[in-house]
């Protein structure tokens, strides 16, 4: 019988996590959402075959990838509601009363966390990847290639390169396919001598059998009127793997593809930080999860006995912004090669997680 009242206390304070985080996720979804859509109905409002349900299907499958960096916080603040709303309601009091420590009634939501984590890692990212793929050729159809904003957070590229005819530099406002795709393309071609030779322009660049194949090309060149053509092509020696390591971005790759990625960039000799750091972190992601959980009952349970919600909030959110800016600046050290990419990725989830036991272990343990 008591095992069974323990363990129906646990599942209770599991569900109340549980609801507590989704809420807030979900209230952070659609307040996204809404912006988002708005920012598209003002870039593409007065553009050919605009319509409202283009727009919405377009945020809805690009949002869940913007959202991955919210979930983390989400956790923070969902489990700092869930903590206060127990306290307050008397139900936490009543469970020390009964002679359950603060380790036994938080360990209900560090499980909450670990599941979330494990969730999120191998079945929202890859998810999340594929919707913003899909949202990105939606996107393609009804905005000019100008509109690097709606197509990619990454913005613009220059891309230095080589090839049969010469050198040449390549702009490109949107990336897509990991580098091997790029729209509203420039490209400034140099002969052997290093000399001007010609400007392209082109809606598309396709890397194909060692060329750029522009599609919808118009060639400007010193002794000539400029040509238009429907097909043109620019020599280059850079492989996909290059260019993926060149301009691809980690975020645009799923959790499971990742190890595959980073093989092939490490047997073309080039360097695989960044999608070392994002395969690591994404592994880290449930400790971090759990790093916010115990952050969160550090600076919430002491509500029930001393009051003073507004000071306990404010703590909350600093001590989150503290381990952002660590999570971030591992991200950059980790990301440049200056530290191990492992560290670099698992140090916030350790350093939030000691800084969350440490402060519990002083207040409930003395």
């Amino acid at each position: 019988m008591f095992l069974t009242r323990g363990f129906t206390l646990q599942w209770y304070i599991s569900s109340r996590f549980f609801k507590s985080i989704i809420l807030l996720f979900l209230f952070a979804a659609c307040l996204i959402f809404l912006f988002d859509v708005l920012e598209l109905i003002r870039r593409g409002g007065d553009r050919d075959g605009f319509s409202i349900t283009t727009v919405l299907l377009i945020s809805l499958f690009r949002v869940p990838l913007l959202l991955e960096q919210v979930i983390p916080f989400a956790v923070l603040f969902g489990s700092m509601w869930a903590f206060v709303s127990l306290s307050r309601s008397l139900e936490l009091v009543i469970a020390r009363a009964s002679g359950m420590s603060v380790w036994q009634f938080t360990a209900p939501a560090v499980l909450t966390g670990l599941f979330l984590g494990i969730f999120a890692v191998v079945v929202y990212n890859p998810a999340a990847v594929r919707l913003k793929e899909i949202s990105d050729s939606f996107a393609e159809g009804l905005f000019s290639i100008d509109q690097s904003y709606i197509l990619n957070s990454s913005g613009e590229v220059w891309l230095r390169q080589d090839g049969i005819d010469g050198e040449s530099i390549i702009h490109a406002n949107h990336v897509m396919k990991h580098g091997a795709k790029l729209n509203g393309v420039t490209v400034f071609s140099f002969n052997r001598n290093g000399d001007f030779f010609e400007r392209i322009e082109a809606v598309t660049a396709l890397l194909a059998n060692d060329n750029w194949q522009l599609k919808d090309a118009i060639v400007y060149s010193q002794d000539r009127e400029p040509q238009h053509y429907e097909n043109y092509t620019v020599s280059t020696f850079l492989t996909p793997t290059e260019i993926r390591e060149t301009i691809g971005t980690p975020e645009s790759i799923s959790f499971w593809r990742l190890p595959r990625f980073i093989e092939l960039t490490q047997r073309a000799g080039l360097p695989a930080y960044r999608y070392e750091l994002q395969y690591y972190s994404l592994l880290a992601k449930p400790l971090l999860l759990i790093a916010m959980i115990l952050i969160a009952a550090a600076v919430s349970l002491r509500i029930s006995r001393f009051g003073g919600i507004g000071h306990l909030i404010v703590g909350g959110i600093i001590s989150g912004f503290v381990l952002y800016v660590v999570s971030e600046l591992m991200k950059d050290l980790g990301g440049a090669g200056i530290i191990p990419t492992a560290v670099a990725a698992w140090a916030p989830g350790v350093f939030g997680v000691l800084m969350g036991y440490s402060i519990l272990l002083n207040k409930e343990d003395g």
